[in-house]
């Protein structure tokens, strides 16, 4: 079957976690019509099974939290027990939080940092047995323009989001001879709940508008894919230009 972008990835298994909204959902929409089986694994229940059942044969939901480190496990076996395997892994969860440096508390940065990196950890952790026993695998962490560079307020999100980037090239190095790559996608502004309180006219973006989630979703589908079949450890900037220039204002 030829999906997104002409992308085929029929008999592929994949894993999207935050899937029920944003850019976890266009991501999960882009695998199932490139032809994966898709499991939605997120804590927005209702969510998650309404786009289960919009999506139909081979769209299966999972609640989990992935910063609850046992309930990956569970995760994976039940993906495998459903499909038959588990050949991509996007980390997609986040969360944010803001506030000047000196209000910056402790549970604003324990938040992000549990969802955001130690999730993202927890998920290549749990993945990599079978995708080695499988043979291979996509992993694909989900940064953010955040995480190549500093933004205000956001302490514990930029901090996650660089973590993420240094993360993924570890697990590239070595998972390499495994034949499991590990790749970065690092999105600039795209209108979705969390980013909901931006004003998009304070941003300096050279094509003039934000993201679509959709179009962070074909990155992510070509990462899957047999066509980055010799891409790993990289970053992949998703921004319409925001951080290529001086900013204006």
């Amino acid at each position: 079957m030829q999906g997104t972008g002409g992308f085929d990835l029929g008999g592929r298994v994949a894993l999207v976690t935050g899937g029920a909204r944003g850019i976890g959902a266009a991501a999960v929409r882009a695998l199932h019509e490139a032809g994966a089986r898709v499991v939605i694994a997120d804590v927005a229940d209702k969510q998650g099974l309404e786009l289960a059942a919009a999506l139909g044969e081979g769209a299966l939901f999972l609640h989990l939290d992935v910063a609850e480190e046992r309930a990956w496990a569970g995760a994976i076996r039940k993906a495998v027990d459903a499909f038959g395997a588990l050949d991509v892994l996007v980390n997609n969860a986040g969360i944010a939080n803001a506030a000047p440096i000196e209000k910056f508390t402790t549970a604003k940065w324990n938040a992000v940092i549990a969802v955001n990196l130690t999730g993202v950890f927890f998920g290549c952790r749990a993945v990599v047995p079978r995708m080695k026993e499988q043979g291979g695998g996509s992993i694909i962490n989900m940064s953010s323009v955040d995480g190549l560079r500093g933004s205000p307020a956001t302490h514990a999100y930029t901090a996650a989001k660089f973590g993420v980037r240094g993360m993924s090239q570890s697990l590239a190095v070595e998972l390499g001879p495994f034949g499991i790559r590990v790749n970065s996608v690092h999105p600039g502004y795209v209108r979705t709940r969390m980013t909901a309180r931006i004003d998009p006219e304070h941003l300096d973006i050279p094509l003039g508008r934000p993201g679509r989630a959709s179009e962070i979703a074909d990155t992510i589908v070509f990462l899957a894919s047999d066509a980055s079949s010799f891409t790993t450890g990289a970053e992949f900037v998703v921004d319409g230009g925001m951080i290529a220039g001086i900013p204006r204002r």
